[in-house]
């Protein structure tokens, strides 16, 4: 039986679907793409405590994404202060950190989007009787990781609902780190923790009875892979690749894998714009 030409071309292109976007020829020249990640924010990146290597989400999802561009990947811990500086000067290709793409940090470079998160309070739970509710932080301190965009997003939630309701602001205490964050709150120095929605059913699991979430997480936004402006076509490679994760069911088991349900999405975007 004849088949069709077209035929033939679409299913070809069926089969090869996750290079639909062959990578950038001085990426298949190194043969390997460097990315940068900072393993202190699990379930998305951490350190196996057994073996000491790295892993989380964003590993396996960084290592998906070379597997189907044909490339090996290198990851370089780097601090997160000099994350956008180490992409922009071309010393790591790509940043895998859980980064929020920000309006402000798309102005230096691009960011390939690949989940979402929300700021998501907890308290203590022996703390539970005194925290009923969300409106019962007002006044309090919450402590919050100065690295991200929690303590604007936490200030701006207290001025709508606390300010403007006759009640005293929410003080911010910018904090070294989530973990920096959570370890005080442990210790009784702040009243509240606010951390990415995606990271505590994880960390809820590994030390149990300790923490009561409170509330909806608010304040919802991309995170994004960050790419150098002068590499869109290892932009586009990685978008592709990633869209095909989707379509054949590999991105969702890397998302039951961590438990990063609520924080998963159905397409890719590009600098907050949807590809579909």
């Amino acid at each position: 039986m004849k088949i069709h030409a077209c035929a033939v071309a679409a299913l070809l292109a069926s089969l090869s679907c996750a290079h639909a976007q062959a990578v950038p020829e001085k990426f298949k020249t190194a043969g390997k793409i460097v990315i940068a990640t900072v393993a202190n924010y699990p379930p998305v990146t951490f350190k196996d405590p057994a073996t000491n290597t790295l892993s989380g989400y964003d590993i396996d999802v960084g290592n998906a994404i070379g597997q189907r561009l044909g490339v090996k990947v290198e990851w370089q811990e780097t601090s997160f202060e000099q994350m956008i500086s180490a992409v922009t000067t071309e010393r790591v290709d790509l940043i895998l950190a859980g980064m929020n793409d920000l309006p402000e940090r798309r102005e230096l470079i691009d960011f390939v989007d690949y989940m979402q998160s929300g700021v998501q309070y907890f308290v203590q739970q022996k703390r539970t009787d005194e925290f009923k509710s969300v409106a019962d932080l007002c006044g309090k301190t919450v402590g919050a990781s100065r690295r991200t965009n929690f303590p604007k997003e936490i200030e701006s939630w207290s001025q709508e609902n606390c300010v403007k309701s006759g009640k005293p602001a929410v003080k911010i205490l910018g904090t070294e780190g989530s973990a920096d964050a959570r370890a005080q709150l442990r210790q009784g120095r702040i009243d509240a923790g606010a951390q990415g929605n995606e990271t505590l059913p994880y960390l809820m699991g590994l030390e149990a009875n300790t923490y009561k979430l409170l509330g909806e997480p608010f304040a919802m936004t991309y995170q994004g892979i960050g790419v150098s402006k002068k590499n869109p076509g290892l932009r586009d490679a990685v978008a592709a690749a990633l869209k095909a994760m989707i379509a054949d069911g590999s991105y969702q088991a890397i998302v039951d894998k961590y438990g990063v349900q609520p924080s998963g999405l159905k397409s890719i975007a590009i600098n907050g714009k949807p590809l579909d």
